[in-house]
Order: C-alpha cells, then sequence, then structure tokens
C-alpha cells in the first residue's frame, strides 16, 4: 500500500486529468524532466523528488491520469529539473530509488 505524504503547506485542489498533448515540459540546456508512472490505485499521491544528498530540498507532483489516444496512464510529472541524481521518496522519511536526469531529456521512472 502507497502512502500519502504529509506537508507542512496547503495545496490547491488537483488539476483535472490531463490530455494528449496538453502537459507542456520545460526542458533544454541544463534542464530536464521526470515521469514517475504509477497506476490508478495512486491518483492523488503527492510524490517528492530531491537532489541525491541533499534530501532537505524537495519538490513534488501529483499523480494524474493522463488520456492518450490508445489508453489512460497514470503518472507524475516533475519539470523542470536541473540536471544530476535525484532521489524519489516512497514516503517522507523513506527513499525509494535514486535517477539521473538530464539535461534537455526525459527521465521515466516506473513506480511499482
Amino acid at each position: 500500500m502507497t502512502q500519502q505524504h504529509t506537508h507542512p503547506h496547503p495545496h490547491a485542489p488537483l488539476p483535472a486529468p490531463s490530455r494528449e498533448g496538453s502537459v507542456v515540459l520545460e526542458i533544454g540546456g541544463t534542464l530536464g524532466a521526470l515521469i514517475i508512472y504509477t497506476g490508478p490505485a495512486d491518483d492523488g499521491l503527492e510524490i517528492e523528488v530531491s537532489p541525491t544528498g541533499d534530501d532537505t530540498t524537495r519538490t513534488h507532483a501529483a499523480v494524474r491520469p493522463r488520456h492518450l489516444t490508445a489508453h489512460t496512464t497514470h503518472c507524475a510529472v516533475i519539470s523542470p529539473l536541473p540536471e544530476g541524481d535525484y532521489t524519489i521518496w516512497r514516503t517522507a522519511d523513506n527513499p525509494d530509488t535514486t535517477v539521473a536526469v538530464r539535461g534537455g531529456e526525459v527521465t521515466e521512472h516506473h513506480w511499482s
């Protein structure tokens, strides 16, 4: 079972599910993006990432349905991220894995 992160700040309501071509990624130069694929049960879950070695500087994004032409996928999209290695957090105090984000590229990770 996936646990919801708790954050010391309020959040706006979740955005509507996105459609193909409706998510804009800010990538290029030294900026990349990270897409974390999940299952439908994680809809609304906020997934945190931090630069590896700096556990206190975190950013997060909510998992949302993404309606594509042939199917729907659930994922969190985090963009832009300066290139480097990032820790993906399973819970606020439990790291899941580390991924490399490169400038001008989209890194994909499957949350399992």
